[in-house]
């Protein structure tokens, strides 16, 4: 990883995702903050899943691709622009929220987001393997927030 920075005004890195953002909520997407991309970025990629998932399966929340270089932000429960969604795990297009078995410890989300070097030559509601593919080669910087979410 180098300069690429992740944030949201939701959550801390490693703290808490509120409920708004889960299945137990509205299950809207949150607000997240794009920073520094490099200058040569054609697109932007983000891929939220959940490695703690059940199973020991990588768990796909939300996959968005072709998000125009000089986005900063994704709005609350919103997708900029252009952008394209993913089929999720949930074998639904669009922001999957956080919803771990009740019980569980708390379940690590990941937001990843890629500066490409190419805008992808991919159809909405791709899946996740589909997108891996097509960004390969073309990443020219990532960045990681991870929040956290349990089920009582």
């Amino acid at each position: 990883m180098g300069n690429l920075v992740i944030k949201s005004s939701a959550f801390k890195n490693n703290g808490l995702i509120p409920e708004k953002h889960t299945c137990d909520g509205e299950n809207v997407n949150p607000f997240i903050e794009i920073l520094n991309a490099p200058a040569e970025t054609k697109s932007l990629v983000l891929i939220m899943d959940d490695p703690d998932a059940t199973g020991g399966v990588t768990w796909v929340h939300w996959l968005l691709w072709n998000m125009e270089s000089k986005t900063h932000y994704i709005p609350e429960d919103n997708v900029p622009g252009n952008a394209l969604l993913g089929t999720t795990s949930f074998e639904k297009i669009g922001y999957g929220g956080p919803c771990p078995p009740r019980g569980n410890k708390p379940h690590r989300y990941m937001f990843k987001v890629y500066a490409l070097d190419v805008e992808l030559d991919l159809n909405e509601g791709a899946f996740k393997e589909e997108l891996l593919k097509a960004m390969e080669g073309h990443v020219l910087d990532e960045g990681l927030i991870t929040g956290l979410y349990g089920r009582k």
